[in-house]
């Protein structure tokens, strides 16, 4: 289903155009590097601080090929491998690979910074780290009384109440194979507002209606697209979701009175045009009986055993 690519692409620009973009006239606009072509241009100190954080990358990640190497290749190589098997799966270097992330950050930003001439000593880069940290304040708030609320959420058991109970619905209702899938693609966007977990609600959800829907003589394949139209939507109107807090936090650094009601009713045409849009590509492509990918069709046959 490639085309949903060029769909969501047109529906994103169309919503962002017509609905969202209105909404916030005073947002910057393309109009004002029209008017200055050098505002999008990096200066000398610029690129050589640029210049500075790639040769840094580059060393770092030489610096890891090093040691990541087969012992013995080459002089003093593989001290990141595991030291008794050698092997690289269970090793220093996987087992410590948020540390050498945070080390990529961390030289890449000071090589900028002296080679930009922004970074003089270590005053500056704690300074620099410190500036950093003050944005996620607001975050770290948000986050505590959503983990509350999450926490309290997830013991009432009412986001399980309602994913099984709205499967019971569905599946006592008998409609035709398309409007039922429509429905199930509604089930699990409504219930995606309930339950962050996408493969908690698979779990609950795929006992139900992958036989359902292999009854009807559809394939699971074409239940996990469903579910995946019906899960992806509602995201980022979900309070659930992981990263709620954190796109709150970004939000408010070009919308600073920004809340969760603000993200959420500016979000909203998304999810509402994008569940429109895929749940009709859906329906075409059900009607039309096309597959849904390689080695993946839409129609199951039940395998057949001989006497």
């Amino acid at each position: 289903m490639i085309v949903s690519t060029p769909l969501i692409t047109g529906l994103g620009w169309f919503v962002t155009e017509k609905i969202v973009a209105p909404r916030f006239p005073d947002a910057p606009s393309a109009s004002i590097d029209a008017e200055d072509p050098q505002s999008q241009k990096l200066s000398a100190v610029e690129k050589r601080g640029m210049l500075y954080a790639m040769l840094a990358t580059v060393a770092f990640s030489l610096l890891l090929l090093w040691a990541t190497l087969p012992v013995g290749s080459l002089p003093g190589a593989g001290f990141l491998r595991d030291a008794v098997t050698g092997d690289l799966l269970k090793s220093p270097f996987l087992s410590g690979i948020v540390a050498i992330i945070f080390a990529y950050g961390v030289i890449a930003g000071i090589a900028y910074g002296v080679g930009a001439g922004t970074i003089k000593s270590d005053v500056d880069v704690i300074r620099g780290m410190s500036a950093s940290m003050a944005t996620l304040g607001g975050y770290l708030v948000l986050v505590f009384f959503a983990a509350q609320f999450v926490a309290f959420f997830n013991w009432t058991q009412l986001g399980l109440i309602f994913a099984v109970e709205g499967a019971n619905v569905l599946r006592s209702i008998g409609l035709p194979s398309v409007p039922l899938f429509i429905g199930f693609i509604l089930l699990t966007a409504t219930a995606n507002l309930f339950m962050g977990s996408a493969s908690a609600k698979w779990a609950l959800m795929a006992p139900v209606f992958v036989p359902m829907f292999m009854l009807l003589g559809y394939s699971p394949e074409v239940t996990q697209t469903a579910y995946r139209v019906g899960d992806s939507v509602t995201n980022i109107i979900s309070p659930m979701m992981s990263y709620f807090a954190l796109i709150i936090a970004f939000f408010q650094k070009y919308e600073p009175k920004a809340g969760i009601g603000t993200l959420v009713a500016t979000m909203l045409p998304y999810s509402v045009v994008f569940l429109i849009g895929w749940s009709l590509m859906f329906g075409l492509w059900l009607a039309f009986g096309l597959p849904i990918g390689p080695d993946a069709p839409l129609i199951y046959v039940p395998a057949t055993t001989g006497g």
